[in-house]
């Protein structure tokens, strides 16, 4: 049996609830660069983009009560990647996101697998895995 060709064309968006909305938009406008492209304040949620993906940032209905994602043992969105231009904008992300009160870096930029790949783990504001990706 052969494989069909794809049926889908890349990511249009993620969707990521979050704790506190404003300070998780607040941190992808000021420190990543995103636009903010709609909002729905009924919601609550907002939609921000780096031209390239979307996301979609929905406010968790009671924060104090909601359960934190374990990588480990649980189900559901182990991270979400970015590309960013070169080594060198990573360099300069991970000295941007080690200032963040509310970002815990993983592990610094370091070469992914034996190509010349490089790429840093961390936590976003809310506890979200984030990892940026540099391939040149």
């Amino acid at each position: 049996m052969t494989n069909p060709s794809p049926q889908t064309l890349g990511a249009h968006h993620i969707g990521l609830t979050v704790p506190n909305l404003h300070r998780t938009r607040e941190f992808f406008e000021h420190v990543l660069g995103f636009t903010v492209v709609g909002q729905r304040p009924d919601y609550p949620a907002a939609f921000i983009s780096d031209g390239t993906i979307m996301l979609t940032l929905w406010q968790a209905q009671d924060p104090e009560t909601a359960v934190a994602f374990d990588r480990k043992r649980g189900i559901g969105l182990h991270h979400f990647a970015l590309r960013v231009a070169d080594a060198a904008a990573l360099g300069q992300l991970h000295q941007r996101l080690a200032a963040e009160p509310d970002v815990e870096i993983e592990f610094p930029p370091e070469p992914l697998g034996k190509g010349p790949t490089q790429h840093l783990m961390c936590t976003i504001p809310g506890g979200i895995r984030m990892e940026l990706i540099a391939t040149t």
